[in-house]
């Protein structure tokens, strides 16, 4: 029994569907970035990552009133390089490396920036597939995607998609889930 796929991916411009072949799964890269709107999120998230660690460093100032300033001078040229280099490094690096694809036998996901993952799961092995639109998220327009399989590894996530992206991926995922005649275990 064979069945067609729609993939957000291959959707043409007049939205009408549109087919590829199937072919085995193999592990490679994702084609699809995720929306670049996840860099301003990423950026934000970590400039109040930043900020907190910013209010512990004035809060040992201030408590530690009678001692040198000296430790404090170092701890906060050390908090600057790395403020600097978090906030508008790692925002870029995520976005170059975050990947998604789906295809009619699988899902292709790539995350990370320190750690870098590459997963594929194959479609018959998809037990749920998930949106999660956290604030955050919502403050930017954007969504997540879990898809949870039988693997011991855990679910795959595709984050920072555009939301509307992430609705269609998800009832895409699904239609393709029930209509995968596979044990999904």
């Amino acid at each position: 029994m064979s069945h067609t796929v729609r993939r957000v991916s291959d959707l043409p411009a007049d939205g009408g569907p549109a087919t590829r072949p199937s072919t085995p799964p193999r592990l490679r890269a994702p084609a699809h970035l995720v929306s670049p709107r996840a860099r301003l999120m990423w950026t934000a998230v970590a400039a109040l990552e930043v900020l907190v660690l910013l209010a512990l460093q004035v809060g040992w100032w201030w408590l530690d009133g009678d001692g040198s300033r000296t430790p404090h001078v170092v701890v906060g040229l050390l908090w600057l390089v790395f403020a600097v280099a978090y906030v508008g490094g790692m925002p870029l690096w995520r976005y170059r490396v975050h990947r998604w694809e789906t295809t009619p036998t699988a899902v292709y996901t790539q995350r990370g920036w320190l750690s870098q993952e590459r997963r594929i799961a194959p479609v018959s092995r998809i037990q749920t597939v998930d949106l999660a639109r956290g604030p955050v998220h919502q403050l930017f327009g954007l969504a997540s995607v879990t898809v949870t399989t039988a693997s011991a590894a855990g679910p795959l996530t595709i984050e920072g998609l555009d939301a509307d992206v992430a609705r269609r991926l998800v009832d895409e995922l699904t239609d393709a889930t029930v209509a995968e005649t596979g044990d999904a275990t």
